[in-house]
């Protein structure tokens, strides 16, 4: 395996010696404007991000909820393009190589650019691993040889209601470490009830040698600061790209503001996972 492809592995396991959980911040590639991709990747690292997740822009986003279907609108109305999401890669690898990069997205602009030039490419800007919400594990047959030659992960999502077949396939297909969605729906919707996903992760552990990474409905730190005790991994998505949101509709989407947006409540969850890790009282 290449440098890229150890990244995930070797923050994964650096964290697990200091009894840390992983923090994933979620932000879309190209919102609000895509010459600020760049600048607020390197801004959530420096608040505590150990691994970053970078979204897609694609027309038909079926798995994320309002909030993030309102970003790629965003992104897309600037015309950005899965070519220009790894040219921000390649920016961003320029001051950083030890950050770990996950691409979210879909099949479709991956296939429309070739699978074998999208590996390759994707391999050169520094993505180490791609989480593709519509490809499921059954059907990775023309995909995943692609992702192995450039040395990068394949990251499944895992429900609460993942059959044990699938799940099967999850283990034998996917590496880096395994996304729990925390609850039934799309980013950003609904209650999370925490006993609930404690016991589908205590299961999960038993069947995955994976580490596994909890998001979906982690919407402050009080959710935060209950997963992390869960988790090798926290993501946080809907909740950050909110703050995105809000700015926009007030006119006042400058990159300042955004990033002191961001990086407040980003640090808000560094925060209660960091007192979470030390067996402190969330404050």
């Amino acid at each position: 395996m290449n440098q890229s492809s150890q990244r995930i592995a070797n923050t994964l396991a650096h964290l697990h010696t200091q009894n840390r959980t992983a923090l994933i911040p979620y932000i879309t590639a190209g919102d609000p404007e895509p010459g600020m991709t760049v600048t607020l990747m390197h801004s959530l690292v420096e608040t505590g991000a150990d691994m970053l997740e970078l979204g897609v822009p694609f027309s038909d986003p079926m798995a994320d909820g309002p909030v993030i279907q309102k970003a790629v609108e965003r992104a897309l109305s600037h015309q950005v393009s899965l070519k220009q999401v790894l040219q921000m890669v390649t920016e961003f690898r320029q001051t950083d190589t030890k950050t770990p990069v996950i691409l979210m997205g879909y099949l479709n602009p991956i296939e429309a650019m070739g699978v074998d030039t999208f590996a390759r490419q994707a391999q050169t800007a520094g993505v180490d691993a791609v989480l593709t919400v519509d490809m499921p594990p059954e059907e990775t047959e023309y995909y995943l040889p692609a992702l192995k030659k450039a040395a990068m992960d394949l990251i499944f999502l895992v429900s609460p209601t993942t059959p044990q077949s699938r799940l099967a396939a999850v283990n034998e297909q996917g590496s880096g470490f395994v996304y729990y969605v925390s609850l039934k729906g799309v980013t950003g919707s609904g209650q999370l009830n925490e006993a609930d996903v404690a016991s589908h992760v205590e299961a999960l552990r038993s069947q995955t040698q994976m580490p596994v990474a909890i998001g979906f409905g982690i919407r402050d730190a009080k959710t935060a600061y209950a997963m992390a005790k869960l988790g090798d991994a926290v993501i946080i998505g809907s909740a950050l790209v909110k703050e995105i949101e809000t700015l926009s509709d007030q006119g006042q989407a400058d990159l300042p503001s955004v990033q002191a947006r961001l990086t407040d409540k980003l640090r808000s969850f560094r925060v209660a996972i960091d007192q979470a890790d030390a067996g402190e009282t969330l404050e």
